[in-house]
């Protein structure tokens, strides 16, 4: 297989370095070893991924193992909202995290969802920077205006609802409260450019561009 030939080069170039040779040959080609500094070589294995096979022994033997444990999400999160600003960000992490973990389960598969850490970490980036935008509001309604305008524009049309409802049970009666934060000038230039190729802008056209937009300003 694929990987057995890989521990071969890999011990090839092991015993290279172990040896302090200054060239040795790899695949018949005669190659310089650099020895400042030395090449080195790790793997993360994600043992639950489906379509994932397991590491044959031979490379096995070649690698030092460190278990890892999974991180503790709810801890994570109080942590960053702490350092965003927000000082009541115990409560608000647990409710953080409960929104995500009922939306892996309860939303449909989908290959752009995302709930993990890292989607979590980038929520975060984004409740910290409209927290510091808004002195008036409160903390939750600032989360909540987070967790809606960055998730409902990558959600299905079958999910929103289901996810609007679970934003309901963790912040009750506040929705309402939260206007979406609108960018009248680019919701502008959209009809505008709508109009010049023949298309109409209707008003959910226009949330989809603007959604994507404040997608794409976050990730990149």
């Amino acid at each position: 297989s694929v990987l057995s030939v890989v521990s071969t080069q890999w011990k090839c170039i092991l015993d290279a370095i172990r040896g302090r040779k200054q060239r040795f040959a790899f695949d018949d080609e005669d190659i310089a070893l650099c020895h400042s500094p030395f090449c080195s070589s790790y793997i993360t294995m994600n043992p639950g991924y489906a379509g994932r096979t397991e590491l044959p022994e031979s490379v096995k033997a070649l690698f030092r193992p460190c278990a890892m444990i999974t991180p503790d999400m709810d801890l994570i999160c109080e942590i960053m909202l702490m350092s965003e600003g927000y000082s009541n960000g115990k409560v608000l992490a647990r409710k953080f995290m409960m929104l995500y973990r009922l939306s892996e389960a309860l939303l449909s598969a989908q290959k752009h969802y995302d709930w993990k850490l890292r989607a979590v970490k980038t929520t975060l980036n984004v409740a910290g920077g409209m927290k510091r935008a808004d002195r008036t509001s409160t903390e939750d309604k600032v989360l909540l205006r987070a967790l809606r305008d960055f998730n409902l524009g990558k959600l299905v049309a079958d999910d929103v609802n289901i996810f609007l409802g679970m934003i309901d049970d963790l912040f009750p009666k506040i929705r309402e409260e939260v206007i979406r934060a609108r960018e009248l000038d680019f919701e502008a230039a959209i009809a505008e450019a709508s109009k010049a190729a023949n298309l109409q802008a209707e008003e959910m056209f226009v949330i989809k561009a603007s959604q994507l937009r404040e997608i794409l300003a976050v990730r990149w």
